[in-house]
């Protein structure tokens, strides 16, 4: 009935290129040929088990009973059973009363098994044979997601590269060879484009396990992939010397990143841009230009709030600590700069810092107002 030379090829192909294990694949294998068992000869009821020697390609099968009290299962069918009662109906397919099962085993006890090897047939038929494919290939499909699964669960909360496979209204679906990864329009950079074939490195933030499949949600509009490029590029933010304590994007266009130092001798803000600012130039053209200000986190508000400003320059900052509001007053001529295109570097300060800012000018007047929202 089967090659065991295919056999033996395909569970290693399955082992080594999708990652199954050969384990997962010769129990499929059981299970099928026990359903088809059942569908060809079995009776309502009856539990049938099946090993498969994939050395000798020797299959032996057997019917399981389990061990019951004849007083707690009920014989007659068609008794009018209470509900409170939680009792079994009596099956001699099923079911061996624990009297009979001590006759074959001594120390028989309630709910064991006890297993009948019964005789093996040479043909299942066409019915059997196409529900045991069925049942191998689900299975097949069951331990690939497993593995699928665990492989790039691993790997949640990292960049990962893949290619365009096709774009529907505006979703990217991204070919990551034994998954598919999608970037939703609202997760992509504005303004960029990509192309069927073109290789994307996306930020991998959620693996979900649906009926179609397993499917990556990628996004490279999300602040983590922008630390995780920076990650990729500075060592001593990858070895933790540097840590980066809150991130403010606006993806596309600008970005703020404060960054701290676990030793006064190293420069976070150094560690990031990179000498000649290669670093930050790199990271900046993986995001098709968008600006990124970098500065040194403080545990100081007034001193925080006045760094996520630059390149603005402030005169006086006022805080209140229970509304966790500032007030910062600016000379005429860093007024649009404190402020930014559109409200944009006040807004992005404030995202930064957690704090609302209040920007007004030397002679007194509220120039703008920016509330805090959701950072790093």
């Amino acid at each position: 009935m089967f090659d065991l030379k295919v056999i033996n090829s395909v569970l290693s192909e399955l082992e080594e290129v999708r990652g199954i294990p050969r384990a997962s694949i010769i129990e499929a294998i059981e299970a099928a040929l026990a359903t088809a068992y059942k569908k060809e000869y079995g009776k309502r009821g009856q539990i049938i088990r099946t090993t498969f020697d994939i050395a000798t390609g020797q299959t032996e099968f057997f019917q399981v009973k389990i061990v019951v009290d004849g007083t707690k299962v009920i014989f007659d069918e068609n008794e009018e059973v209470p509900d409170t009662d939680l009792r079994e109906y009596y099956n001699p397919e099923k079911h061996i009363l624990i009297e009979d099962a001590r006759k074959i085993k001594k120390d028989a006890q309630l709910d064991e098994e006890i297993v009948f090897p019964i005789e093996s047939k040479g043909d299942y038929g066409r019915i059997a044979a196409q529900t045991a494919k069925q049942v191998i290939m689900q299975k097949i499909r069951e331990a690939e997601k497993t593995s699928v699964v665990a492989e790039f669960g691993s790997r949640e909360g990292t960049i990962v590269t893949g290619t365009v496979q096709r774009i529907e209204r505006g979703n990217i679906f991204v070919d990551m060879g034994r998954a598919t990864g999608l970037l939703p329009y609202e997760e992509q950079i504005p303004g960029e484009r990509f192309s069927q074939g073109e290789r994307v490195r996306a930020f991998l933030y959620r693996v979900e396990e649906s009926p179609r499949g397993v499917f990556l949600r990628l996004s490279r509009s999300h602040p983590k992939f922008l630390e995780k490029l920076f990650e990729s590029e500075s060592p001593e933010l990858a070895s933790g010397a540097v840590l980066i304590k809150a991130i403010a994007r606006e993806a596309g266009y600008r970005s703020k990143i404060a960054a701290e130092a676990k030793d006064t001798h190293i420069d976070p803000v150094g560690a990031m841009v990179g000498q000649r600012g290669v670093r930050v130039s790199t990271v900046m053209s993986e995001l098709r230009g968008e600006k990124i200000d970098i500065i040194e986190w403080s545990a100081d508000p007034k001193k925080f709030i006045e760094e996520a400003l630059s390149p603005a320059k402030t005169l006086e900052i006022t805080t209140n600590d229970e509304e966790k509001a500032a007030t910062v007053m600016v000379a005429e001529d860093q007024q649009s700069l404190a402020i930014g295109k559109g409200g944009q570097n006040v807004r992005l300060a404030a995202k930064l810092t957690g704090w609302k800012i209040d920007i007004q000018s030397a002679k007194g007047e509220e120039l703008a107002t920016s509330e805090t929202d959701t950072n790093i």
